[in-house]
């Protein structure tokens, strides 16, 4: 495995995952247990945010605590549209992180990702970047999204997903080989149509009840 891929592989999030991916799991169902993932994935993924030590008052004494750095702010990039389903976990975790969306969908013949639409906070090079979606099949959309919000300078990029499939790893960390990939499943390999097998589907045709 890359260094730069790091593989979740708790308990709880390895058992909703295998829910998710049961293809009798109906649309409400995979909307609930996607979040519940998404939360679950923010937790590790924010292990390194630094704290620092304020002195506070308990009901019994003086203590210094921990708390978040103030100068630490986090904007977590939504790829349209299944990455809407990780942002509603993440936001209910960190509620004051800042919100981007990037617009891209993949061409069905050539794979590529083309671009329709971008928006992030001005103050995005004062931030740290998450960019979610929920899988990383080519490769092209987290490459594509990636080279997006590095023209806009932010302080870091991390890339979170559910799913990665060995060539999607392959190209990303060709391309961009300082930003880490953070995923809860390595599966094991693309079919003629880019889709991931095993994989769980099309994320976002299930978590939207579309086709």
């Amino acid at each position: 495995m890359h260094n730069q891929v790091i593989l979740i592989e708790h308990p709880l999030i390895q058992h909703k995952l295998t829910l998710l991916r049961k293809v009798e799991t109906d649309t409400a169902k995979f909307r609930v247990l996607l979040k519940e993932i998404s939360l679950l994935l923010a937790y590790e993924v924010t292990r390194d945010l630094p704290v620092k030590y304020e002195q506070i008052q308990t009901p019994l004494s003086l203590m210094k605590a921990p708390m978040l750095a103030p100068d630490k702010k986090l904007v977590i990039v939504s790829i349209q549209r299944a990455g809407q389903g990780i942002l509603e976990g993440m936001l209910e975790l960190m509620p004051s992180a800042r919100v981007g969306h990037i617009g891209l969908y993949r061409d069905p013949k050539t794979l590529i990702a083309v671009e329709y639409y971008f928006k992030v906070p001005d103050d995005v090079e004062q931030r740290d970047v998450l960019i979610v979606d929920p899988m990383l099949a080519t490769g092209n959309t987290a490459v594509a999204a990636v080279e997006r919000l590095k023209s806009t300078n932010p302080l870091s990029i991390k890339f979170v997903c559910l799913l990665a499939a060995p060539e999607g790893i392959e190209h990303f960390t060709d391309v961009h080989p300082d930003v880490p990939i953070y995923t809860a499943a390595i599966d094991e390999y693309l079919d003629e149509k880019g889709y991931i097998i095993p994989g769980l589907g099309d994320a976002g045709d299930r978590l939207f009840g579309t086709k």
